[in-house]
């Protein structure tokens, strides 16, 4: 094990503690994650919402053999404060990490970094480390996990009896996942073993884990599974880390031979899949509480045949009982289920996924013009404020060369052209701010603009968000090389950043980013400084719907404001001159409807084209104050 691991303190909410679960479960999460880790890496800190918590009691009752102490909200590092709990800072108090997802794949990395030789852990990231990478806002998936299961169940603890009758909808919408095919990386190879083992009538010898293979690692006995599959015999293989080939032979050449079309599908064995992940340890906790509470109203889980058998088989995975003990969870053994009536699983698959159904009709043929021609006959057109600075330029001659972007490893044409659109955002921002002011640089990426905004205005704090923990840390090294005192990184997502600021910038926020920047600079009633990116990628989600404001729902769908938007990315210098015009134009029409929206909201928004107009295709520019 490595010594030289730097101390970091994580920051866990506390509201209450109820049965074998301190909530918010967010908590019981995480501090079930690190007793599955065993990791004391981490000085832990409980955070109450409340004022008066019986120390000795939460900890002596659910925190088994981890230390924690108890800390008031009033005596957090100032930018924890900033963000919505869990959260890690490091001992300089500068660089954050917040968020559920984000904070516990730290963990597992950590704990990895560790102790190399803990590679079941790293393997909960999943297959290229992506397990909960993507953030809730565009993966329902996140969402899902991270969110909607989390919040649904304690509502359904906290419920009435009248109002816990029914099964929670997000608890149905998992229940469905659990039941779609299988997509991995090597599905097709997979898929050809299972019509191989099927036609010859066989059953895989699946690897149970009995209690002493669970908690000290000792011999597996191979005997029959009653849920034996190929998909099982794999999952568990991994597990136990050995080659896959062991469990499944080499097809034969009729096989091979079979389309993909006709290969059986795969069947789930964990929450993503085949392999045991990150999201297995998130919902468990969860799904324990509400089959808990469940049993206790004696409720027949006839519905959930899928999430029990997924419940039995996570307690099968070595560590998995362990930590449970750790943490006082005292795991059910339900009944062998309970296969729902045929009537009942027709009725659970056609539970709506609104998002689905929403974006199933968004996928069209056709070009931009009677969308552009409708708009004009309503009298709308793109319309581009004149800038209200064109030339001016920072010297960046004279600046340290950390502040410059050709730091952050790139070309020397694509610098310049970065340089030209900072020059765009700076001088913007420079108009507004005044001393004392909080600026923050949404999906700040590697810290181009933050940096240079922190190294300008020494008498305001600037706060850099991202989700890309690797692009953030470039920027902090870039940040201690020019020996920035003002500036503060936060690993996140855009909702798990609650701070109070007065201006907000983002250069070139993909897709439906820009419209959370705008949603978070209005709740703060903060200025903002936007360019957009990225239109092809806007859709409609659980916060945000299309078109955005009032004018323009009332002439285009939701159908012919995506035309707009998929057009709007056409602007690469090697198309056409034509196609690209009309890119631009489209790129106006989507983000005036933006700007109304923020008008709509008591605003004064101009939308501007940077200069020049070369520095990148995508260079529109919001200036909005409120």
């Amino acid at each position: 094990m490595k010594d030289s691991v730097t101390e970091e303190h994580l920051y866990l909410g506390f509201s209450h503690q109820y049965r074998d679960s301190i909530f918010p479960l967010h908590t019981s999460i995480s501090l079930f994650l690190l007793s599955y880790c065993d990791c004391k890496l981490f000085k832990i800190f409980l955070v109450p919402t409340g004022e008066n918590v019986d120390d000795q009691f939460v900890t002596k009752n659910l925190l088994g053999d981890l230390e924690v102490h108890l800390i008031s909200r009033g005596q957090l590092p100032v930018v924890v404060q900033s963000c919505c709990l869990p959260a890690v800072v490091v001992k300089d108090g500068k660089f954050c990490r917040a968020g559920l997802s984000v904070v516990l794949r730290h963990i597992i990395q950590k704990t990895y970094e560790a102790d190399p030789s803990k590679k079941d852990v790293l393997e909960l990231l999943g297959f290229k480390k992506t397990c909960l990478k993507a953030c809730a806002e565009v993966s329902q998936w996140t969402r899902l996990c991270e969110i909607s299961i989390p919040l649904a169940v304690e509502g359904f603890l906290t419920a009435s009896p009248e109002h816990c009758q029914t099964i929670p909808h997000d608890i149905l919408q998992l229940e469905r996942k659990l039941g779609e095919p299988v997509r991995v990386h090597n599905d097709d190879k997979i898929r050809r073993q299972k019509l191989q083992q099927q036609k010859a009538g066989a059953k895989a010898a699946v690897p149970v884990l009995g209690k002493e293979a669970t908690e000290e690692g000792k011999t597996v006995e191979m005997h029959e599974h009653p849920l034996s599959s190929l998909e099982l015999s794999i999952a568990f293989s991994k597990l136990l880390v050995q080659e896959v080939s062991d469990v499944v032979s080499r097809e034969a050449p009729h096989i091979r031979r079979t389309k993909t079309s006709d290969l059986p599908l795969l069947d789930h064995v964990f929450a993503e899949g085949l392999y045991f992940t990150l999201a297995d340890i998130v919902l468990l906790p969860c799904i324990h509480q509400f089959l808990v509470s469940s049993k206790k109203q004696g409720k027949n889980l006839v519905n959930l045949p899928l999430i029990s058998s997924w419940y039995q088989r996570v307690q099968e995975v070595p560590g998995v009982k362990k930590a449970a003990g750790k943490c006082n969870m005292e795991l059910l053994q339900l009944p062998e289920l309970m296969s729902a009536p045929e009537e009942e699983l027709q009725n659970l698959s056609s539970v709506p996924d609104e998002l689905e159904a929403e974006n199933e009709d968004s996928h069209f043929i056709g070009g931009p013009r009677p969308t552009m021609t409708k708009l004009m006959e309503n009298g709308i057109e793109a319309k581009f404020s004149p800038h209200p600075c064109p030339n001016w330029t920072l010297d960046w001659t004279s600046l340290p060369s950390a502040v410059s972007p050709g730091e952050g490893k790139m070309s020397r044409d694509r610098a310049l052209r970065k340089q030209q659109q900072l020059n765009n955002l700076v001088a913007a921002v420079t108009k507004l701010a005044k001393p004392g002011d909080v600026i923050v640089d949404f999906c700040s990426g590697g810290g181009h603009v933050g940096i240079v905004l922190a190294h300008m205005m020494p008498s305001c704090q600037v706060v850099l968000i991202e989700n890309k923990e690797m692009s953030l840390i470039r920027a902090k090294e870039r940040s201690d090389e020019l020996g920035l005192n003002n500036i503060w990184f936060i690993q996140a997502n855009l909702d798990y950043f609650n701070g109070t600021f007065n201006i907000g910038v983002a250069l070139h926020a993909c897709g439906v980013a820009t419209d959370m920047v705008i949603e978070h600079c209005i709740k703060a009633r903060a200025a903002f400084v936007i360019s957009p990116c990225c239109y092809g990628f806007i859709q409609n989600t659980v916060k945000f719907k299309y078109p955005r404001s009032h004018q323009f729902k009332e002439i285009l769908s939701y159908k012919e404001h995506m035309i707009l938007c998929r057009f709007a990315d056409q602007t690469a210098v090697q198309l056409p001159p034509e196609r690209r015009l009309i890119g631009k134009q489209c790129m106006g029409l989507v983000d005036l409807d933006r700007a109304w929206a923020a008008e709509e909201r008591n605003y004064s928004v101009q939308v501007i084209s940077m200069e020049p107009e070369s520095c990148s295709p995508k260079n529109n520019m919001f200036v909005g104050i409120p």
